[in-house]
């Protein structure tokens, strides 16, 4: 076996080991090439096993290209900019400019304008200082003053040495007599012309425009008698809400001064991004972007800005420690109001995205309310009115959304969708929470109603699972259209001493199913904590808005659990500041920060007014906006109503008579108990029995379930001996579910 060849591109100065291999039997082993260093056997050192796999190398070889030249080019399409701005791509924005521009010059104009009779005071002031200037300068050059130097040289009293020159003085004092003549007399006849003209023109022309050379004069001697140091003419302002330029310096001493020592790299060069500029950054080993996140008042301080315009970020596609750092251009606080996309026209569809609100870059940040729930929270002040305001609105623009709205503080805040409303309840008494809770009931029975409807239907109508769909939806007769129920302020109704249990309970069931069968659920809160906020909505709430909350358990209990362990904090938020913005959360890898738009009163109440225009042409009217009477969910039950018919004085009852006091009492529930298919009147006495057995039977079977027996009962004159109930069993059953019913 022979060794390889030493590589042609090794230089001289590289020693190698050739490998030690054993030569073939019958041959001699090959010289080595006179590059390969000898190795003395003493020199060698055995190692074992074990420290051989120490010595092992562990870390790749570097490469100095990583893909090849169609993966450099396709990552260079991948971000090319856009072949047609954004201002030509989008309508609104492209309107916003065209706006913007017009409004600018409009106001710069009518600015100038209405300072111009100053501007022309200053300048007239300046004339006499611009009127000698231009004699002056006249003078120079009717005198032909700039060839003095040349005349002193020529006669030998110049600055420079040497003697003079006669006959070039001479020429010269031939040439500058000749030419002060010609100026002194073109001066002349040009002053009288011009004295001649001016002289015609004032004398028959009108008065104004005489006056209007006069000052146009003084005007142009007025700019020739501006100094170096004076003031400008034209006053100009300066715009202090535009920020200084981004730098990397300025990141990194940030950085360093609330805390994060060490290297900080930068993944991407500082770039525009929107309104502002975007910075991302590697922060040094063992610092994570929550500490960051947490110090962000701290950040905005250490960089001398604004706090609303310094947003710090994760990026959690990379990893804990990379920082996304965006800084606006001009304060969003000091900036013009960003309107609502659905303020003056159009209509939502709530199978598919609603505008919500923007990011701090001023995008349009979408919400999809179908399939889900949501929660808001944050303290008072926050903002919370603004976000369910929008998501209220944009159901009311939704001709097939039935509003259930309950406005639980009392303030009406949300009294500009009443018109719109299916129900609609603002308060914060107990009768305002026993109407919350008889709506949770009723949004429970509505369930599964349309939970029975969807599961009758055939697989071809669901394709994807058991749920209400937008083809489903649209059939009227089926009346599986969404159904938004906004309980704001939720708290006063979870925490009231009656009906708060049951509410909390039953809303925990909604939560976990109704989504599916097209009924969206709304909470907010202003106490995001375990009594106002039941653990069994706040785990299983699906989209989560957070405002600013002052600590860990309240961001928690909107947010999820681990999200301000994970750098999702609200307290990092304002809220005289920055009110309506807080953390939109559709989970834990889909976090962003969001303002909501925010909607003044007077254009929710235009907006209900379209609204409600479009549901009167749709025909979807119904409920208090349609003018229907609302009834109370009935939660009596046959004991209840076994009480009501009883007579008094009465310990024992046969059944047979108890079902027809039912039916007397009640005929849409136990009328059909008391059906048969021969009339009463005409039936044999054994077809009487068999149907008193009938209705008995059928009010023990339903009895059963409460623990109540029926047996045998005697009453002389009445029948002798029936099936029947006796009232200490039926008191019994009436005190246990009482019982029950405080106990939930």
């Amino acid at each position: 076996m022979s060794h390889p060849e030493p590589r042609s591109d090794r230089t001289d100065s590289e020693n190698v080991v050739a490998f030690p291999t054993r030569p073939a039997i019958g041959t001699e082993p090959e010289p080595k090439p006179s590059t390969i260093e000898r190795v003395d056997p003493a020199d060698v050192e055995v190692l074992d096993m074990e420290d051989t796999a120490a010595a092992r190398p562990v870390d790749a070889l570097p490469t100095t290209r990583v893909g090849g030249w169609m993966d450099d080019r396709r990552a260079l399409l991948d971000t090319a900019p856009a072949l047609v701005p954004s201002y030509l791509r989008d309508k609104q924005e492209f309107a916003e400019n065209a706006r913007f521009i017009v409004e600018y010059y409009a106001r710069i104009s009518a600015y100038r304008a209405t300072r111009s009779p100053i501007y022309l005071l200053k300048l007239m002031s300046r004339s006499p200082r611009g009127a000698g200037r231009a004699v002056a300068v006249w003078g120079q050059w009717a005198f032909d003053t700039e060839a003095r130097e040349l005349r002193k040289a020529a006669a030998g009293r110049g600055e420079t040495t040497g003697r003079g020159s006669t006959a070039e003085y001479m020429m010269l004092s031939r040439q500058h007599t000749a030419r002060v003549r010609a100026r002194l007399l073109s001066s002349l006849v040009v002053a009288l012309g011009v004295t001649t003209v001016g002289a015609v023109a004032l004398a028959s022309a009108p008065a104004w425009a005489s006056m209007s050379g006069i000052i146009a004069m003084l005007a142009l001697f007025g700019a020739a008698g501006r100094k170096a140091d004076s003031k400008p003419i034209i006053d100009r302002w300066t715009s202090p809400h535009i920020q200084r330029e981004l730098t990397s310096t300025e990141v990194v001493a940030a950085l360093e001064a609330i805390g994060v020592k060490g290297r900080v790299d930068f993944v991407n060069p500082i770039q525009t991004d929107g309104p502002g500029w975007r910075a991302e950054v590697d922060l040094p080993p063992g610092y994570l972007t929550e500490k960051v996140l947490e110090e962000r008042a701290k950040l905005a301080g250490a960089m001398r800005r604004p706090l609303t315009t310094v947003w710090p970020e994760s990026d959690s596609e990379a990893h804990p420690g990379r920082l996304v750092l965006w800084v606006a251009k001009k304060d969003p606080a000091k900036a013009k109001r960003r309107l609502w996309p659905l303020m003056t026209d159009g209509q939502t569809d709530l199978f598919a995205d609603i505008p919500f609100g923007f990011d701090p870059r001023g995008r349009v940040i979408p919400l999809n309310l179908m399939y889900t729930n949501l929660l808001m929270g944050g303290v008072p002040g926050s903002g919370k009115t603004s976000g369910v305001m929008v998501v209220a609105l944009a159901g009311a623009l939704d001709p097939t959304c039935e509003m259930w709205v309950y406005e639980m503080k009392g303030s009406g805040d949300l009294d500009a969708l009443q018109p719109v409303c299916h129900r609609y309840v603002s308060g914060d008494d107990d009768e305002h929470c026993a109407s919350g809770l008889d709506a949770l009931r009723k949004l429970e029975k509505e369930l599964k109603r349309r939970k029975k409807i969807i599961a009758g239907l055939p697989s071809d109508q669901v394709p994807k699972g058991r749920k209400v769909y937008p083809h489903l939806a649209k059939n009227r007769k089926l009346g599986l259209h969404p159904l938004l129920a906004i309980f704001d302020e939720a708290h006063t109704l979870f925490e009231h001493e009656e009906y708060g249990k049951e509410a909390a309970e039953i809303a925990g069931r909604l939560v976990r199913k109704a989504r599916a069968y097209g009924i969206i659920l709304v909470v907010t809160t202003q106490r995001p904590d375990a009594k106002s906020l039941p653990k069994v909505i706040s785990d299983n709430v699906s989209t989560r808005f957070c405002l600013a909350v002052v600590g860990q358990q309240a961001n928690d209990m909107v947010l999820g659990t681990s999200m301000y362990k994970n750098g999702v904090r609200a307290t990092m938020f304002d809220p005289k500041k920055e009110p309506g913005t807080g953390w939109l959360v559709k989970s834990s890898h889909d976090t962003q920060i969001v303002k909501a738009a925010f909607i003044e009163q007077a254009e929710a109440i235009d907006i209900s007014k379209r609204a409600l225009a479009l549901r009167t042409a749709a025909g979807t009217l119904s409920g208090e906006a349609a003018g229907e009477s609302i009834a109370a969910e009935d939660t009596t039950t046959l004991l209840d109503h076994l009480a009501a018919v009883w007579p008094a004085g009465e310990d024992t009852m046969h059944s047979v008579r108890l079902v027809q006091a039912l039916a007397s009492y009640r005929p849409d529930t136990y009328g059909p108990w008391t059906e048969s298919e021969v009339p009463v009147g005409e039936m044999s006495r054994e077809e009487q029995r068999a149907h008193e057995t009938r209705m008995a039977t059928t009010l023990s079977n339903a009895l059963a379930p409460f623990g109540v027996h029926t047996g045998q009962v005697t009453k002389r004159g009445d029948g002798g001996s029936r099936k029947g109930v006796k009232r200490v069993d039926l008191d019994a059953a009436l005190a246990r579910s009482g019982a029950l019913t405080e106990g939930a």
